[in-house]
């Protein structure tokens, strides 16, 4: 589905947040980009979707040519839903006209211009109603929670009608409980409708409880990628080395960490 070829990503004043990596990202399944702050999880992230132009290297997607062509980025964006750790919503708009910004991609620059077609408006209650939401369609983002915001994110990526979900951080700015509620929606979402998910999270226990792949970064590298049924500590404590992180020691001390992670997430 997406194929990442010796990318890396220097920023400005010599940063070095990407070592030449080698990725293939396989359709229908949970991937997670695990590890702690500043170890490259948004960089790669953001490779995926060309959101963050890699230094070196491609990105391919699937029957689409390199997505250096103007129109075979646009194909590929249209396709990849964005799921943002702060939600990324317009306040004074409300929930059903933030999902329908997810429709965009799908209009010309005229037809932007005029009212949301009926399908449109149909396409996004649809994506309202699968996170929950449809009793909220006509309130205003900034009078929601934290939580249903970030539900209205996910829903605004399902109007897409994507092939693709790439999630940056996206629990990152709740709390514990709602953290664990809307990842296991994400990926209920995604598994009802055969999408693709990439998320990065630095909390082991529901990267372990959510993910069929696990992919540990540490300082810029690769240090593990493999089945998140096959995560052992030792795997951990090399991504985390050096980390003192309350999300972190339960996993790396507890042995029934995962089968609590996984309990959680059904």
């Amino acid at each position: 589905m997406l194929e990442l070829s010796e990318v890396s990503k220097t920023y400005k004043g010599g940063v070095r947040a990407l070592e030449r990596t080698d990725l293939k990202i396989e359709p229908g399944q949970v991937t997670v980009l695990l590890g702690p702050s500043g170890a490259g999880k948004s960089t790669l992230l953001r490779c995926m979707n060309m959101l963050v132009t890699p230094s070196t290297g491609t990105v391919r997607a699937e029957d689409l040519p390199p997505l250096e062509s103007r129109r075979a980025l646009r194909d590929h964006r249209r396709r990849t839903g964005m799921v943002f750790q702060h939600h990324q919503l317009i306040p004074r708009y409300t929930a059903l006209r933030n999902v329908l910004l997810g429709r965009v991609g799908y209009q010309s620059l005229w037809r932007g211009l005029l009212p949301s077609t009926r399908e449109d408006e149909r396409i996004a209650l649809d994506a309202l109603d699968q996170v929950g939401l449809l009793d909220k369609a006509l309130e205003r983002a900034d009078s929601l929670s934290g939580g249903m915001q970030q539900r209205v994110g996910i829903a605004r990526a399902l109007a897409q009608r994507p092939r693709l979900i790439l999630a940056d951080e996206p629990v990152a700015s709740l709390d514990p409980a709602t953290s664990q509620r809307v990842m296991s929606l994400l990926h209920r979402v995604c598994e009802h409708n055969g999408i693709t998910l990439v998320a990065s999270l630095h909390q082991v226990d529901l990267a372990l409880g959510h993910a069929d792949r696990i992919i540990g970064l540490a300082h810029g590298e690769v240090v593990y990628d493999g089945p998140a049924d096959n995560v052992t500590d030792a795997d951990l404590q090399l991504i985390y080395e050096g980390v003192t992180d309350n999300a972190v020691e339960p996993a790396l001390t507890d042995p029934t960490v995962k089968q609590a992670a996984v309990a959680a997430a059904r």
